[in-house]
């Protein structure tokens, strides 16, 4: 059944905080069911409703999200015609993709990361499973607080240093030149806008070569491995590499073959006790956790079924606690944009074992919710942000400074 688009009054006592939501589901039970749950939560505000995509892109201005929810199937216009449309009427739009577990939903909902969709939300299959799923509730209404208070936090941080430069612009002004060095209106608005914050402690890099890179990922990590693996090349020929970025089924296996493309390296979902190899790629399968084990004289995958970790199944920290206690101070791991702390323990365990590990940082990430847990354990290396550190990791494969 397919119902009108709808526009709802703005809530009794909604505050001028709330995060705008705009829900796109062509499905008139499933987008209530999310209308609801958004109008449920203090801190969002529902502001547009629609069944399809040239609705919305036609309502973007009138309605002034700050996210939205956006299906991939549906009728007149899809979720991947309306979404650049979208940004190009509102260039700092938050857009979740929302779709169910098939290969073509998947495949589309990593095209439309490349296309500037910040993060998607699988569906469950059937409409009583949405209804019921306490699990999509709780992703769905959590990637649109954490995308959209990272939105509004970019904006409020570009207005004051817009503020500050201003009012650096006017000082520097008043300055005569001859007092006033190069560089002084630029250096005065930065420390203008940028209170001081508590420094990151971080330690010094293992003295080992690293003979295994690992990876943990969550949202805007498909955008970041691209990004790595691209910039890593054939540094990973003689090391493999194990990768977990929370996804569900599916969209591991489709994540692994564009992970294949970027570094041009073998990679796909890791098999339960193969031998891992040099210059491979292993990506956790969704649904499982990874974890790494010695089998005689050799490393070996193992995929288990145990209990989701952190919430997440694969989650990162029984991916790093294995690589610690196998490779120990030979481990580099690595800690890519991501929502909650999954990674912070293991990063504790492996830093106890000697190893190293590189933590993206905030600027570059998507949400600073994992990398930046990892950060404040103290633990971290270094702090860099995405374009820096598949170099690093390239470097310290072939031997380079640490």
């Amino acid at each position: 059944m397919i119902a009108s688009s709808s526009a709802p009054a703005p809530r009794d006592g909604a505050r001028a905080d709330c995060i705008r939501v705009m829900v796109v589901d062509d499905s008139v039970v499933i987008r209530g069911l999310l209308s609801r749950w958004v109008e449920a939560d203090p801190a969002l505000e529902l502001v547009a409703s629609h069944r399809n995509g040239k609705l919305a892109v036609d309502d973007i201005e009138r309605s002034n999200p700050d996210v939205v929810v956006l299906d991939i199937e549906m009728p007149e216009m899809d979720g991947l015609t309306a979404l650049p449309l979208m940004l190009r009427k509102k260039r700092d739009l938050v857009v979740v993709m929302a779709s169910t577990l098939t290969r073509r939903n998947a495949e589309v909902s990593l095209r439309a990361l490349s296309l500037g969709a910040q993060d998607y939300v699988p569906k469950p299959e059937s409409t009583s499973e949405v209804t019921t799923s306490i699990d999509f509730r709780r992703e769905l209404i959590d990637k649109v607080k954490a995308l959209g208070q990272r939105r509004r936090g970019s904006s409020a941080a570009g207005g004051r240093m817009m503020r500050a430069q201003t009012a650096a612009g006017r000082t520097a002004s008043q300055t005569p030149a001859s007092a006033a060095p190069a560089g002084y209106t630029r250096l005065a608005a930065g420390a203008a806008a940028q209170a001081a914050a508590p420094a990151i402690r971080t330690r010094a890099y293992s003295s080992a070569r690293p003979r295994i890179v690992a990876i943990g990922s969550s949202t805007g990590g498909p955008q970041a491995l691209q990004q790595l693996f691209t910039d890593i090349g054939t540094a990973i020929r003689e090391v493999p590499v194990v990768v977990t970025q929370h996804m569900p089924p599916t969209f591991t296996a489709i994540l692994a073959e564009h992970i294949a493309k970027a570094a041009m390296r073998p990679a796909k979902e890791a098999d339960n006790g193969e031998v891992l190899k040099p210059g491979h790629i292993y990506v956790a399968p969704g649904g499982l956790h990874m974890i790494v084990d010695k089998d005689g004289g050799q490393v070996v995958a193992r995929l288990t079924d145990a209990p989701p970790v952190n919430f997440c199944k694969p989650a990162v920290d029984p991916l790093f606690d294995s690589v610690a206690k196998v490779y120990g101070s030979a481990t580099l791991a690595v800690v890519l944009t991501g929502m909650g702390h999954d990674g912070a323990a293991g990063v504790r365990t492996i830093a106890a074992g000697g190893g190293s590990v590189i933590a993206q940082d905030e600027a570059t990430s998507v949400v600073w919710g994992m990398p930046g847990a990892a950060a404040q354990t103290g633990m971290c290396c270094e702090i860099l942000p995405i374009t820096r550190i598949g170099p690093k990791i390239s470097g310290l494969l072939n031997g380079g400074p640490r």
